[in-house]
């Protein structure tokens, strides 16, 4: 007979989505639920906690069956760059405008990588936000400001 043993990575993970599940499902109790048909504003919350509980059910179960290499470095740089940079849109595109934030925004993240250099990141920053402009505003016709009043338009 096998000896029951845990992977530490999934360990953790399956944990920390079980916790936060019920802590966003707990928290959506202190809403209106509604029916199916009728969403209130905690329905769409409290499906959403129950399928990460779930999920993390699911990472706990899959740490006993197979075993895997051990957790790497945490990758700093990574976080440095792509946690601030929805933050740096949300504080900026309503001064800034779309283009502007999105352009910075998209600036900011690209270096999360250490391959990244100026050149390939102001092209591809450049053509995510031509892109976006052609989708959002024009292809979809959402109303947003492109240039916004810190810039005088």
């Amino acid at each position: 007979m096998k000896s029951l043993s845990f992977s530490s990575r999934d360990l953790i993970c399956g944990l920390l989505f079980i916790f936060v599940g019920l802590f966003f499902a707990i928290q959506a109790y202190g809403l209106e639920l509604g029916t199916a048909f009728r969403m209130g504003p905690g329905y769409f919350p409290l499906v959403l906690a129950g399928i990460l509980v779930l999920l993390g059910i699911i990472v706990l179960i899959q740490g006993t069956q197979i075993e895997h290499e051990p957790m790497g470095p945490i990758a700093w740089r990574g976080l440095l760059f792509i946690l601030p940079a929805p933050i740096l849109f949300g504080l900026t595109v309503r001064g800034l405008g779309f283009v502007p934030s999105l352009f910075l925004t998209g600036l900011l993240a690209a270096f999360a990588s250490t391959k990244m250099r100026p050149g390939p990141a102001l092209l591809l920053v450049g053509g995510l936000t031509l892109f976006s402009v052609i989708v959002f505003s024009y292809a979809l016709g959402l109303p947003f400001r492109r240039f916004g009043p810190w810039l005088g338009q």
